[in-house]
């Protein structure tokens, strides 16, 4: 295998989760970059980490989430950078962001258990949407009579919050043995709103986020 130096291989990895897509992941990177190279998973998982301390203190940071890495902007400066966008942020409605904190913290969950914690019921709209966007879906059935969907959040989903998994989602604990409480719901569309940058796009090669209000509700925007 060829050798590189470490300075070389950190400007390679530097490079490549700029110019990528998509998050690259560890594996990704061994795959495509640094085939053929002689870097072991020791060496890359140290350059990693001296890359996101080089970028700690700037305004576009490292970041790993649930499939990789990527760089993005930092979330304090959204007041300011939200100016280079002439669109208006997408809105979401409570009803789509209830829901979305719903599945995130009782996965698997049925349509039905959804409705039975919210108190109404869920539309079509609001499901189809958020399969569309990529943030939930369908990973099993409920062994019980007309054997409903079980719903679940995706990678796309903790990508989207800057998460690498569902366990650096806020405790639960008190929803879950409480789900009826009104304050645990505000807190849960706290949680989503504080993590979502939707005013300020990643800099990432993502298209900005659609449209998620289903039209039944105000909607509230994330922010």
């Amino acid at each position: 295998m060829a050798k590189i130096s470490r300075v070389q291989l950190k400007q390679l990895v530097e490079s490549a989760i700029f110019v990528a897509e998509q998050p690259l992941s560890q594996e990704r990177l061994q795959q495509t970059v640094l085939e053929g190279l002689a870097v072991s998973k020791t060496m890359l998982k140290d350059v990693l980490a001296e890359l996101k301390l080089d970028y700690q203190a700037r305004g576009i940071q490292l970041v790993e989430v649930a499939t990789g890495y990527r760089f993005q902007s930092m979330d304090s400066l959204s007041p300011w950078l939200s100016k280079l966008w002439q669109e208006q942020a997408p809105r979401y409605s409570r009803a789509s962001l209830e829901t979305l904190s719903l599945i995130a913290y009782r996965q698997p969950i049925t349509r039905g258990e959804i409705e039975d914690v919210r108190g109404v019921s869920v539309s079509s709209h609001i499901m189809k949407t958020l399969s569309e966007r990529g943030w939930i879906k369908v990973v099993g059935r409920k062994e019980v009579p007309g054997r409903p969907s079980l719903y679940a959040t995706t990678k796309e989903f903790l990508d989207y919050f800057s998460l690498k998994s569902l366990s650096e989602l806020p405790s639960s604990d008190e929803f879950i043995a409480s789900p009826e409480s009104e304050e645990q719901r505000k807190q849960l569309l706290t949680m989503t709103e504080e993590s979502n940058t939707e005013e300020l796009p990643p800099i990432t090669s993502e298209d900005p986020a659609k449209d998620l209000s289903d039209g039944s509700e105000q909607p509230e925007q994330l922010h």
